[in-house]
């Protein structure tokens, strides 16, 4: 998939037009055998499924979604977008993010699985790994879904109801609701069989059989599944293929392009052209000099302050503080002689970088899905729960080193810094080294741990605290998808 993108804008519109089995809408597509019978269409057409990942109803909603109920950031006030129910807890029936994710997220599955039903496996290498990349696709949508609509693993997955699974096209289904457990199956059919379909030339922002292999690390650690986690994650460190960028280009891991990258597996690709200006996803985060983007979530207190306790972390560089300034415009200083940072209704303002900046346009990101740090942290956690701490604390530390971090920063099997179990430790070496990434909730749930925003925002208790059972742990189904498909049950009130 590395030489076609200049087919994007005619043949991707192809599977854009075509309907989602969960929207019934009538089909007004090119017939099959103008195009999908066409082979050589298909690379074109694949680009088409990548495309609507990156589409803003999917892409912003995926990482907005997956980081907005976390304790790592703070909303420093009430808001029209549909995110505010997502940080509070406050779920609506017909909350617009929910049913921006779920449609475009059903259109993108659509449009592999059109592929997939005229592409025969063992025609050519190529075709094989176009196969590959649409069984990729297809899987980390799903996954997307069930962990967003769907309980998480450890809580009665054979129970428990996730997302309907659609593996055909058909505008006529009326599907229901599959569970967790037969999802989380379907993720992990299609990650074995795409890895061994594809290879690793692609670019990092297409799939690749590296890729595929690290997203089926992560869906076997959120399914309890730790040795094949950690078997997984270690196959991808060991590949040879990716290394962790180095402590000074840490800070500036997220203001370049994805590609050329040596850490990141897998990203969702923008250019210039694909900036979405006030709707891009790091807007609420940051605030440009000129004025560019609404800056009104921050970087919250009890994550700066777990970031605090080593000052020399090359990772204060994710994120930035808004100082007063007086008069002259330089940065005002208290009575001790520190900067004093700025508040919004007594918020401070500690600004996210992640999704800023690239090519030092404000607004432009290429959002990383997956990255050689996470699969660190994979194997640590894997390590961790299999009771072979060593190993876990060793991974932990090599993260730590890439931070800058040394001497008695560094932890032991003896000395966790106060911390009751190598297991904690890992989890805020997650929460430290991918804050922002859409980890940390999940992280939090589904190893049956309590949120506790403890600290300034728009909360509706102070402090906060959700609890692994709670209901809202969970999106609601939306409403509108109900109405179209009266098989969907809603997730409980």
């Amino acid at each position: 998939m590395k030489h076609i993108s200049k087919y994007f804008a005619g043949l991707s519109l192809v599977l854009l037009a075509t309907s989602c089995s969960l929207k019934k809408e009538p089909y007004s597509a090119i017939p099959d055998d103008g195009i999908l019978k066409d082979e050589t269409k298909w690379p074109a057409a694949t680009t088409g499924n990548y495309a609507l990942l990156k589409e803003e109803n999917f892409t912003r909603n995926y990482f907005q979604m997956g980081e907005f109920p976390s304790d790592d950031i703070a909303l420093s006030g009430a808001t029209t977008d549909p995110l505010f129910y997502s940080y509070t807890y406050g779920h609506l029936t017909n909350q617009a993010n929910t049913g921006q994710l779920w449609r475009m997220g059903y259109k993108a599955i659509n449009g592999c699985n059109r592929l997939l039903e005229v592409m025969p496996e063992g025609t050519s290498p190529a075709v094989n790994e176009m196969i590959g990349e649409n069984l990729f696709i297809r899987a980390f949508v799903h996954f997307s879904l069930v962990r967003t609509f769907g309980r998480p693993y450890a809580q009665n997955p054979e129970t428990n109801l996730g997302v309907p699974l659609v593996t055909k096209f058909d505008v006529t289904a009326m599907p229901k609701r599959n569970t967790v457990k037969e999802v989380y199956a379907q993720v992990v059919a299609d990650l074995s069989r795409a890895k061994d379909l594809m290879d690793n030339t692609n670019t990092n922002s297409y799939a690749t059989k590296n890729a595929a292999m690290a997203l089926l690390a992560r869906t076997y650690l959120y399914m309890g599944r730790n040795d094949s986690a950690r078997i997984y994650a270690d196959s991808v460190i060991n590949s040879g293929n990716y290394s962790l960028v180095s402590t000074s280009d840490l800070p500036g891991y997220f203001l370049k392009s994805n590609e050329g990258n040596k850490e990141t597996i897998f990203a969702i690709h923008h250019t210039l052209q694909d900036d979405r200006t006030w709707s891009s996803i790091g807007s609420m985060y940051y605030m440009s000099p000129g004025g560019m983007g609404y800056g009104e979530i921050y970087a919250s207190g009890s994550y700066r302050a777990l970031l605090d306790k080593y000052p020399q972390d090359a990772r204060h560089g994710f994120i930035q503080a808004v100082y007063v300034k007086d008069q002259n415009g330089k940065d005002s200083l208290d009575a001790g002689g520190k900067k004093i940072v700025d508040n919004r209704n007594d918020v401070p303002k500690w600004y996210i970088l992640k999704y800023s900046n690239q090519d030092n346009v404000p607004t432009l990101s290429s959002p990383v899905v997956l990255r050689l740090a996470e699969m660190y942290l994979i194997r640590a956690e894997a390590n961790a729960k299999l009771g072979n701490n060593p190993a876990a604390i060793d991974d932990v530390n090599i993260i730590r080193k890439r931070a800058g971090l040394s001497g008695t920063a560094l932890f032991t099997t003896g000395d966790l810094k106060g911390y009751a179990s190598v297991l904690d430790v890992v989890l805020d070496e997650a929460r430290l080294e991918l804050a922002f990434e859409t980890h940390r909730v999940f992280d939090i749930f589904r190893n049956n741990r309590n949120l506790v925003r403890d600290y300034e925002g728009v909360q509706t208790d102070h402090p906060q605290t959700v609890k692994y059972t709670d209901p809202r742990v969970v999106h609601f189904i939306p409403e509108s998808e109900i109405l179209l498909d009266p098989n969907l049950e809603q997730n409980p009130i």
